[in-house]
């Protein structure tokens, strides 16, 4: 099994066997290798991985925004059936900022200096609906206010340094939202932010959560911010999906020894130390040949060297790219910090739910 585990719902976005490389002075770097995903309408999918796995380029590839040095090599990119890999930039630019958003990682770069953050708000609408400026001022004011901005009509004439970065990404988020786009892809939204601005733009997001008009990607390196606004999330790697499934099946049966290292790594508050992934991420240039995960796995076998693995269905929703579920494959033992999480996260979905229900699981469950 090469793809992810199918869904009942015809798909919003379909991307598939996606392969980007970027062209480097050092050479050819593989940035993306065979990803395939599908976004439902109104679902959240949180894709997750470290700096490099290739999360962002995916999404950029989405957009048509890799830049001169980025070419999509091989696969595709559909919107509600329509290809948008190939498509020329006169058709692009009616699908961003219109059907299709983005909210980047830096709002201080994302905004334009020298505008007033109204003008920003109320210019897509003026592009892509063809509103008068009266019309879509009124509207950026509206924007405004119900992304939390206070005194919305006065502030909508000030300039993106008069706000503070929490701010900014709320106004980011605003003009991302402003044409009610089908698909909303946040970049790393809470990276520069502080834990409580954080915590309030997670909020912001998580109020779109089974949005019927807004389907939301969330791209983060950190596992720990998705649990509580994500439907799905698909673990990345190396350019590739690893492990892909609900939201619950991610936390509390997690496959991929990728996945328990992201898990393990997570900040408990009663730890004397953060758990570390030993290793460093492969050569892009130069991927190796078998699972790029397996030079950082200490399980790992010899086949884990020699041979890439597909994705392996755990259940109807849920599957991993790891030999270790393979038919025969010997029992790999369960890290003690991911079996002592298993029992925190488990003891407290008792009591709360973690995204959707998972779908049923095979005999190779990892168990606390």
């Amino acid at each position: 099994m090469n793809r992810e585990p199918a869904t009942a719902v015809a798909p919003v976005l379909e991307i598939d066997d996606l392969h980007v490389a970027f062209a480097t002075p050092a050479g050819r770097v593989q940035a993306v290798r065979g990803v395939s995903l599908t976004l439902a309408p109104g679902e959240t999918l949180a894709v997750v991985g470290e700096s490099g796995s290739g999360k962002s380029v995916t999404a950029r590839a989405v957009l048509g925004l890799l830049g001169p040095s980025g070419v999509v090599e091989s696969g595709s990119v559909r919107f509600r059936g329509t290809p948008l890999t190939g498509a020329s930039e006169r058709q692009l630019r009616r699908v961003r900022g219109n059907e299709i958003a983005m909210v980047f990682q830096d709002p201080m770069t994302a905004l334009d200096p020298t505008v007033p953050v109204g003008r920003q708000v109320s210019e897509p609408l003026r592009i892509h609906r063809g509103i008068s400026r009266r019309a879509a001022d009124a509207a950026a004011v509206r924007l405004l206010e119900s992304v939390g901005i206070e005194n919305a009509a006065e502030r909508r004439r000030q300039f993106p340094h008069q706000f503070s970065g929490g701010q900014r990404q709320r106004i980011c988020i605003a003009t991302a939202l402003a044409c009610d786009p089908a698909i909303l892809i946040a970049d790393e939204p809470t990276t520069a932010l502080d834990v409580v601005v954080q915590a309030q733009v997670l909020d912001l997001l998580a109020g779109l959560r089974g949005s019927a008009s807004t389907s939301v990607i969330f791209i983060t390196h950190d596992l720990g911010v998705v649990a509580s606004i994500a439907d799905r999330v698909a673990v990345m790697y190396a350019g590739r999906i690893v492990e892909i499934g609900t939201t619950t099946e991610i936390f509390l049966n997690p496959q991929h020894p990728y996945t328990w290292g992201l898990l393990a790594s997570l900040p408990t508050g009663t730890a004397d130390r953060l758990h570390e992934i030993p290793g460093t991420p492969p050569d892009m240039l130069r991927p190796p040949p078998g699972d790029a995960f397996a030079a950082r796995n200490p399980d790992a076998r010899q086949i884990d060297l020699e041979v890439q693995p597909p994705l392996i269905e755990v259940s109807p929703t849920h599957a991993a790219a790891t030999w270790l579920l393979a038919e025969g494959a010997p029992e790999a033992p369960v890290p003690p910090e991911i079996a002592a999480r298993h029992a925190r996260f488990r003891e407290r979905a008792d009591r709360t739910t973690i995204g959707p229900t998972p779908g049923p699981t095979t005999d190779r469950t990892v168990e606390p």
